[in-house]
């Protein structure tokens, strides 16, 4: 029986139903779910120091490997190749990699990375010996991985001599020779470390140790085995980066403020600053600090370093002071910065090429629902475009020859995989034959993009996937699929994230069984710039971003390609929340929906632990106005069936949320069907729990979003 068979208990009726409507329909090839989700994500795309060689992390279907691509003869001038042998969809992640100087080894994590004390790592596939998280090391001579030790971020020594990484709070090292001869040596720090960069000449080792209120930038000397904390404030201090003399550091410092925990919109605040130190004394001083107002508050780039110092001594670094997150430099002794990256868009990852003479990063400029690379200099002329056109390139990443540039890259067909960059914008696929024979690229849709009102008039972008042949106005049922984060963009194509990945795939799918679907970018979303990301009364603050999923249904109920009352809604986490809060608020424009991890009430964790309502008079302002924004607050309007799914071990959203939601539904007699993923925490871990989610959700909108007068599914 299918898993959501055995969920909802299909009755015969319901499934001779499911027969005639695959009888009705005109005869054309029909791809899978498990063909849509058989290409592999792949990620963690990095550099090698030498050899002009790459590598990155490819998950086919739950097995994750690691792959590397070195120069040889051929189409793509490379040999990619896999370089360890993991066969089993087991959850267990793999994730920093990390070159040898002599790019003839690579360090990694593999298992859960967070490196949290107070909870083991999480273990989906049930293994009897719990799960583990160590980091490993590869030679690309061959042989088997070695393990270093448990723990996290490892590092290679720029001079090769060491290796380090973190666990348990000390910092561990030893000679790579010297892995499972002799016990490494350690030193304990205090705080969460993260953000190990060493100095060019491999003498030092900076991190930053959080404290939870604030932080600090730790420098590590192995020669000397000395700790020094430079410049240490009472603020959060966080994104080392050195000078290429390796005699300083400059770092972010962003000021405490006393509610920088609520969920809510941060336009502006306690301007932030860039800081340079002295490596050796400790002493440092302010280079450079954001202007009141717009950009106060720091906003990073999707990338683990937010400071680049170039070869010139100048300093590269985002920023929002004209409300869009753009390139600037400033002079590393201090004074003015000035922009690189001009217009209404935003950049999103960069990294610095290996001479420190240029930088590569990934934009929607001029393309807002896609992404492309773009080089720049510290000397402010106009940026060069490397790639453009109908496809999405991002994470950008310069080979040690200063010249070839490596991007992961999709279109509307094929998911993310890495290419590197061509003559006149072409890039070579590094790893074409990953791809399954049988995967579904012809046959996927392009979507659409367009633009709606919302129910206050904001303008709001949404990409339509339409069902593949279908008449003018024939009409179909329909789905919203609302993202979570909220924070992110959804795109004319495969994204980037897994997560996204994935429900990217499952949108073809659901067009290809003949819905109408509609990825809508909901205000608090990124991609169109600070007021629109940091949305008034968004969230626990009034949900206003709920008037973009109100006119999100009518704007489909406007089509005459849509049957009006067979409109259903989908997402995770925060999209979660706003599948629940449409069906808790507009059961009459939504008929149905698939909750995925949500969030249904805003104080379920409030600091007094107790329960939130309307006729509290000693509660909190801001709780009650959390409450008032939250699905159960007006759980008495949910009419719509509902299917909610979750993992117990949720390592983001609370799985009371579910709980709690689930007794209040079925309290008021509404339709609630549940399916609990014991273990899996909040992006899935295991393919296989991905596939029953969306095999069961594709099966609820089959069940409840029929009619006699929509065009017939598969």
């Amino acid at each position: 029986m299918s898993p959501i068979g055995r969920v909802l208990g299909l009755s015969i009726l319901s499934l001779c139903f499911c027969f005639v409507a695959v009888a009705q329909l005109p005869a054309q090839k029909q791809f899978t779910l498990s063909q849509v989700m058989g290409a592999p994500f792949n990620s963690d795309l990095t550099a090698a120091p030498a050899r002009d060689a790459f590598a990155w992390v490819s998950n086919a279907e739950g097995k994750r490997n690691i792959w590397v691509a070195l120069p040889a003869a051929g189409p793509s001038g490379y040999d990619s190749h896999q370089v360890t042998d993991y066969a089993l969809d087991d959850g267990q992640q793999i994730d920093a990699l990390t070159w040898s100087a002599d790019a003839q080894s690579i360090l990694y994590v593999r298992g859960d990375s967070s490196d949290n004390p107070e909870h083991a790592p999480p273990n989906p596939a049930h293994f009897p010996s719990g799960a583990d998280r160590d980091v490993w090391m590869v030679s690309l001579a061959g042989g088997a991985p070695r393990q270093v030790g448990k723990g996290r971020s490892p590092t290679f020594s720029p001079t090769g001599n060491l290796v380090t990484w973190f666990s348990d709070g000390q910092i561990w090292y030893e000679k790579p020779d010297d892995i499972g001869v002799k016990p490494p040596e350690s030193i304990h720090v205090f705080g969460d470390l993260k953000s190990f960069t060493w100095s060019p000449d491999g003498s030092k080792l900076a991190f930053v140790s959080d404290r939870g209120s604030h932080s600090f930038i730790g420098v590590f000397s192995p020669a000397d085995e000395t700790l020094t904390f430079v410049d240490p404030g009472v603020d959060h201090d966080s994104y080392p980066a050195w000078s290429p003399d390796s005699q300083k550091i400059a770092f972010i410092r962003v000021p405490y403020f006393k509610d920088e925990d609520f969920d809510g919109p941060q336009r502006a605040g306690r301007p932030w600053s860039i800081r340079v130190a002295d490596a050796t004394t400790g002493e440092g001083h302010e280079i450079w600090k954001a202007a009141p107002g717009q950009g106060s508050v720091f906003r990073g780039l999707d990338s683990d370093q937010q400071l680049f110092w170039t070869a010139d001594y100048r300093l590269i670094f985002p920023w929002e002071g004209d409300g869009w997150l753009h390139l600037y430099a400033a002079p590393s002794q201090g004074g003015p910065a000035h922009l690189l990256t001009p217009g209404e868009f935003e950049a999103e990852n960069a990294s610095l090429s290996p001479d420190r003479k240029m930088v590569v990063y990934s934009s929607n400029q001029g393309d807002s629902e896609r992404r492309h690379i773009w080089e720049v200099t510290a000397t402010g002329s106009a940026p060069i475009a490397l790639t453009h056109g109908q496809g999405i390139e991002t994470q950008p990443v310069v080979g040690s020859d200063d010249q070839i540039i490596a991007v992961m890259h999709s279109d509307a067909s094929i998911p993310m995989r890495p290419e590197v960059l061509g003559k006149s914008s072409l890039t070579r696929d590094l790893a074409p034959q990953t791809i399954p024979a049988d995967f579904p690229a012809a046959q996927m849709v392009a979507p659409q993009p367009v633009v709606y009102s919302a129910t206050d008039g904001m303008k709001i972008h949404a990409d339509l996937f339409l069902p593949p042949g279908s008449g003018r106005c024939e009409p179909h049922p329909a789905v919203v699929f609302v993202h979570g984060g909220s924070q992110r963009q959804m795109l004319l194509g495969w994204h980037s994230m897994g997560y996204y990945s994935n429900a990217y795939a499952m949108n073809q799918y659901l067009a290809s069984r003949g819905y109408v679907v509609l990825a809508i970018n909901y205000r608090s979303g990124i991609g169109y710039g600070l007021d629109f990301r940091e949305a008034l009364q968004y969230g626990p603050t009034g949900a206003s971003e709920f008037r973009d999923v109100e006119g999100a249904a009518l704007y489909l109920r406007s089509r005459c390609d849509v049957e009006p009352a067979h409109i259903g809604i989908w997402g995770g986490s925060w999209g979660g929340f706003l599948t629940a809060l449409a069906l808790a608020r507009a059961s009459s424009l939504f008929s149905a929906g698939v909750d995925m991890s949500g969030v249904h009430d805003w104080n379920i964790d409030n600091p007094q632990n107790f329960r939130i309502s309307d006729t509290a008079p000693d509660v909190n302002a801001r709780w009650r106005l959390a409450w008032r924004s939250s699905p159960l607050a007006a759980v008495k309007y949910w009419r719509s069936p509902v299917l909610l799914i979750q993992g117990d071990n949720d390592d983001e959203v609370p799985f009371l949320q579910t709980v709690e939601l689930a007794a209040a539904l079925r309290q008021r007699k509404v339709d609630t069907q549940v399916l609990v993923f014991p273990d899996e925490v909040h992006d899935f871990l295991l393919h296989r729990d991905w596939m029953t989610a969306y095999t069961s959700t594709a099966e609820f909108f089959d069940l409840h979003l029929r009619s006699a007068r929509a065009a017939p599914l598969p």
